[in-house]
């Protein structure tokens, strides 16, 4: 049984570093493969939703639903490898990946620092750790080897999907470019 629950953890651990990496490049490398690619500004905003309006003064919620969505493997990996953590311990774990990945792009000067994607992004990783809650109580001692094989799934296809986009921007199907 301990055995059983070392490896899991391990798988854990793994497809959280996978997470992780692919996190980290998107948020704060945006998916470029130069830092000439990479945005030349810097820009702190703390006033909530305010950088998320567009043009016409209306919120654009896909920014905010994105980040939300991001986080919650957070949430579910930290509570996978911490189960005996107080909520408010792995929450704040979770804000606090968060504001380093925002801290990174003020100090790069590689994009906005944003009160709204730092608030998204922990909610998201709150989503999380309820989710894990809800798996241990329907599944119990089985939980992780579930969630373990769904996120393999989840990694394997949003890795393939990553490296397609990569095909396509390096065959010059699609350009993309940091706003």
């Amino acid at each position: 049984m301990e055995k059983s629950k070392n490896n899991q953890n391990k798988v854990t651990a793994g497809l959280l570093a996978i997470y992780l990496f692919a996190l980290t490049w998107i948020i704060v490398f945006k998916m470029q493969f130069s830092f000439q690619g990479l945005p030349d500004f810097r820009e702190i905003n703390l006033i909530p939703l305010a950088g998320s309006a567009n043009v016409n003064n209306q919120i654009d919620f896909n920014e905010i639903i994105y980040n939300v969505l991001a986080f919650i493997p957070l949430g579910i990996y930290i509570s996978m490898l911490k189960p005996n953590w107080s909520f408010l311990k792995k929450i704040a774990v979770i804000a606090g990946v968060s504001l380093l990945f925002e801290g990174l792009q003020f100090i790069f000067a590689i994009g906005a620092s944003d009160i709204t994607d730092f608030m998204g992004n922990t909610l998201g990783g709150i989503i999380g750790v309820g989710v894990n809650i809800v798996f241990c109580k329907l599944f119990s001692t089985k939980a992780n080897k579930i969630l373990n094989v769904l996120a393999s799934i989840g990694t394997i296809c949003i890795v393939a999907l990553l490296l397609f986009l990569i095909y396509l921007r390096i065959s010059g199907v699609i350009i993309y470019k940091v706003s």
